[in-house]
C-alpha cells in the first residue's frame, strides 16, 4: 500500500454493507467434512442431507393404556350392552376373534389386533373383559411411521443441528453424522505495549485476543489464540504467514493510521487490502484483506471497536468459511430513555442496558402496545471503555442516514452476545 495514509488519514470510509460484501466475495467455504458421534454434534453444520433410515415408530403401538382388540368385536358395544371378550396373554399368539390383550401406552400392538379400547371404558370380571365402547380400526393406535416415515428427508446439508435434532436423529437409528469441519481462525493480538498480566506503567493487559477467540468459539469456529506480536513489520508478516493454513486470520490492534499501525502495509505487501476504513462507530479503522486466498481481518485495538467490528465482519466471514451464513442477531424491542447521538453517514452502535419497563418506572407495567423494556445508553462512552460493552445487554444500531435517536424512540436492541 503506497499511499501516505499516516499523513492523510482516512479520506474515504466505506459503508458497512459494502465493506462486508467485499470481504465475503473474497471467501470460499473450506469444504472439509468429518464424521462425529451424534452426541457431539450439537451446533455442528451438516455436510450432507439426512434421510430417515427407519420409521418412527417402527411398529404399530398402543396410544393409550387399555386392551388391544379386533375393532369388529366391539361393534355395537355400549354402556347398557357391553361387548364381552376373553382376556389372554400377549405370548399366546395373534389376537383371535373375541379376544383382548392388556397393553400400555407405547407398547407394540399385538398381532391380529387393530384397535385399543381405553382402560376407563372396560371392566374385568375374571378372565372376561367387558367393553363399553365401540372402537374403529386404528383407534387409539400409533401407526408405524406416524412420527417419521422411512426415507423421509429430515435435514438438508447446511443446517445447524440443535439438541432436539440430535434426539430425532437418534430415534431413527443414527449414531453419527457427517458435518463440516469447524473453520480454523487464527487470532493474533498485536502491540508492543501488551502483556498478559501485571502491567507496568505504559503497558496494557491483553484482552482483545481472549475476547475474540472466545467469540470465534461461540460462533462455531476453532480459535488459535496466539501470543502477542510486537509492532514490527517482519514479525507481523511472519505471524500472518504462519497461519495462512487457517480459514481466517484475525489480528487485533495496529490497523489505524498511526506510526505503529503497520498491519495495513503488511497485509498489502503480502497480498491485497480490500477495505481500510469503514463508516462505522466505534471502530472505523478496520482493515479487511486477503493473503494467498486467506481472508485477513485486522480489528482496531480499542476493545469496544474490536468487538463491534468482530461481530460485523469476522462473524460473517467465519460462518461463510465454514459453509453457512450468519443469521441476523436476535433483537429485543425497547424504548430509549435517553437521546443517542450519531454522525450522519456513519453507522453507530450505541451500547445499552435493558430493564423491564415497569421496573424502570417503579410501576407494575405499561400499555400492552408499548415495549416491555427500556434501553438505557451506557454512561461510559468511547471505543476504549471495555466496561461500556461488557456491562451492556446489547446495542442499538443507528443507520447511516439518521442523525441520532431521540429519547422515547422505540428501537431494536441487538443481543450480540447471545449464544448461537
Amino acid at each position: 500500500m503506497s499511499h501516505d495514509r499516516h499523513e492523510a488519514g482516512f479520506k474515504r470510509r466505506t459503508r458497512v454493507a459494502e465493506a462486508r460484501a467485499a470481504l465475503l466475495d473474497a471467501v470460499e467455504p473450506h469444504g472439509r467434512t468429518e464424521t462425529v458421534p451424534l452426541a457431539d454434534a450439537d451446533g455442528r453444520v451438516l455436510a450432507e442431507p439426512i434421510d430417515a433410515p427407519a420409521p418412527v415408530p417402527g411398529y404399530d403401538r398402543a396410544a393409550m393404556d387399555g386392551y388391544a382388540v379386533r375393532a369388529e368385536d366391539t361393534f355395537g358395544a355400549s354402556d347398557r350392552s357391553p361387548a364381552v371378550l376373553r382376556e389372554r396373554d400377549r405370548e399366546d399368539g395373534p389376537v383371535a376373534p373375541g379376544e383382548a390383550v392388556r397393553v400400555h401406552t407405547g407398547s407394540a400392538l399385538p398381532e391380529g389386533a387393530d384397535a385399543v379400547v381405553m382402560i376407563e371404558h372396560v371392566e374385568t370380571v375374571g378372565d372376561e373383559v367387558e367393553t363399553f365402547d365401540a372402537v374403529a380400526a386404528g383407534e387409539n393406535v400409533g401407526a408405524a411411521g406416524e412420527d417419521v416415515a422411512e426415507g423421509q428427508r429430515l435435514y438438508e446439508a447446511g443446517e445447524t443441528l440443535r439438541p432436539s435434532d440430535l434426539g430425532l436423529c437418534k430415534s431413527v437409528g443414527l449414531e453419527e453424522v457427517v458435518v463440516r469441519e469447524r473453520p480454523a481462525v487464527a487470532v493474533i493480538p498485536t502491540g508492543e505495549e501488551l502483556v498478559q498480566a501485571d502491567p507496568d506503567p505504559g503497558e496494557v493487559i491483553e484482552t482483545n485476543g481472549l475476547t475474540v477467540s472466545r467469540l470465534v468459539e461461540r460462533w462455531g469456529g476453532e480459535p488459535r489464540y496466539r501470543e502477542v506480536v510486537t509492532d514490527d513489520e517482519e514479525a507481523l508478516a511472519a505471524a500472518i504467514e504462519r497461519d495462512l493454513d487457517a480459514d481466517v486470520v484475525v489480528t487485533t490492534g495496529g490497523s489505524s493510521v498511526g506510526e505503529r499501525d503497520l498491519l495495513p502495509e503488511v497485509v498489502d505487501d503480502l497480498g491485497e487490502v480490500l477495505v481500510h476504513g469503514v463508516a462505522l462507530k466505534p471502530g472505523h479503522p478496520v482493515c479487511l484483506g486477503r493473503v494467498e486466498g486467506t481472508p485477513v481481518v485486522s480489528l482496531p485495538g480499542y476493545p469496544v471497536a474490536c468487538i463491534v467490528n468482530a461481530v460485523q465482519f469476522l462473524r460473517p466471514v467465519q460462518k461463510l468459511a465454514g459453509g453457512t451464513t450468519a443469521d441476523p442477531l436476535p433483537t429485543r424491542r425497547a424504548r430509549l430513555d435517553r437521546k443517542v447521538a450519531s454522525e450522519p453517514g456513519t453507522r453507530t452502535f450505541a451500547r445499552v442496558k435493558l430493564s423491564r419497563e415497569g421496573d424502570a418506572e417503579g410501576g407494575d407495567g405499561v400499555d400492552a402496545d408499548d415495549p416491555a423494556y427500556v434501553a438505557t445508553p451506557t454512561r461510559a462512552s468511547g471505543s476504549g471503555v471495555l466496561s461500556s460493552v461488557a456491562l451492556a445487554d446489547g446495542w442499538v444500531v443507528v443507520p447511516e442516514p439518521r442523525e441520532g435517536l431521540d429519547a422515547g424512540d422505540v428501537v431494536d436492541v441487538e443481543l450480540w452476545e447471545v449464544t448461537e
